[in-house]
């Protein structure tokens, strides 16, 4: 029964840790897209109507 119990704890902690890590490169790609965004000059606002 403590085996079954240490397999599950250690199932759990992998998936955190998987988990962890793909929000992690999604930040990474947010980033590469903002970035790739400013390149293309972007239209500024300048507060007024256009």
């Amino acid at each position: 029964m403590e085996l079954t119990a240490n397999a599950m704890a250690q199932e759990a902690v992998s998936r955190t840790a998987d988990r962890l890590a793909q929000e992690a490169r999604r930040g990474g790609e947010d980033e590469l897209r903002l970035e790739r965004f400013m390149n293309n000059k972007p239209p500024i606002f300048k507060g007024g109507y256009d």
